[in-house]
């Protein structure tokens, strides 16, 4: 199975960045998984949790954010988050 590409990105700094199998995005309209070749897109994201899947039942990390917008292309997804900070 191919990886997605992701970044997460604060104003501040680069929070994370790598390969995955699936992230889970909290959406405007829902939560949304992106897995590799997923269909171009741009949407608003809400305050919530950014699930980082290593396999298919598989969290690698999580992530609380706050608000921004995530971009899915060709080359994986980019998350713009207002603040981002890992879970334990």
């Amino acid at each position: 199975m191919a990886e997605l590409h992701y970044e997460l990105v604060t104003p501040s700094r680069l929070a994370r960045s790598g390969d995955a199998f699936m992230v889970v995005v909290p959406g405007t309209e829902g939560d949304l998984g992106v897995m590799a070749g997923h269909m171009p897109t741009m949407t608003a994201i809400r305050d919530g949790e950014v699930a980082i899947y290593s396999s298919e039942h598989q969290i690698e990390t999580k992530f609380h954010i706050s608000g921004g917008f995530a971009e899915i292309n060709e080359k994986g997804l980019i998350i713009l988050a207002e603040e981002a900070k890992e879970e334990n």
